[in-house]
């Protein structure tokens, strides 16, 4: 299998006091949805903030389509939706779908991402300024600029929270659609659900270290569900 994201003996800590990553190394294939759990404080969100070079690497290496993480070409590879609604509200969804389509070299089909807004219960809003969207609207209009924009490599760090259900079932199809593409998926979550049905392989993190990185389907098999595996271990580590 060909390696899209590596991500070999990361760590990292803040003041040099604080470890929050110690010698994290994985990798996701191409066409691989990869699921990435973990209690609050196990170092997610710093282990994605070093795969985007939002924070200086401090030890340890981190290529993306075999590029230094860094470099422009990798940054070309891989898309972050982030936990937060944070968007530009003086921009409309067209301007801002656009503007990222120019960052990634794509001339956005808007008649496909209108589609898409039909399709996700957002009919008629693609021209409304982001200020007016309400905080599901927001969700799903990151997602959707994910599944125009389709990079190699999205990071999805919890932002199917806050969506309907029917809007989480056409994502889980889109996610599926991508993988078939070739495409790859890290998807941040606590929905363990979204995890058993979606994911290939499940990386569990805490307190800065890879605790399990197996096939989901085994992860379940071993301990009955994603939640118990999760659940079992903190009861057992705070022995």
């Amino acid at each position: 299998m060909v390696s899209l994201l590596n991500v070999k003996d990361v760590s990292y800590s803040y003041d040099g006091i604080i470890n929050v990553l110690l010698d994290v190394s994985f990798s996701i294939e191409k066409g691989a949805i990869v699921g990435l759990v973990g209690p609050n404080g196990s170092g997610k969100s710093t282990l994605i903030k070093n795969i985007f070079d939002l924070v200086r690497l401090q030890s340890g290496h981190i290529r993306i389509g075999g590029h230094e993480h860094a470099r422009p070409e990798a940054k070309q590879l891989a898309m972050y939706l982030s936990s937060n609604d944070y968007l530009p509200e003086f921009l409309t969804a067209r301007e801002y779908i656009s503007m990222l389509g120019k960052l990634f070299g794509l001339d956005v089909d808007h008649d496909e991402t209108v589609g898409l807004f039909r399709k996700f219960s957002m009919d008629g809003r693609y021209d409304d300024l982001i200020e007016d969207y309400s905080h599901g609207m927001r969700k799903k209009t990151q997602l959707v600029s994910a599944l125009v924009i389709r990079p190699p490599l999205a990071i999805i760090d919890e932002t199917l929270n806050g969506i309907d259900l029917e809007a989480l079932h056409l994502a889980e199809e889109e996610f599926r659609r991508i993988r078939d593409e070739g495409r790859s998926v890290l998807l941040c979550t606590h929905d363990f659900a979204v995890l058993e049905r979606l994911a290939d392989r499940t990386i569990f993190l805490d307190l800065g270290t890879v605790v399990y990185d197996e096939p989901t389907q085994e992860l379940i098999r071993e301990h009955g569900s994603l939640a118990a595996m999760v659940f079992d271990y903190l009861e057992t580590s705070q022995r």
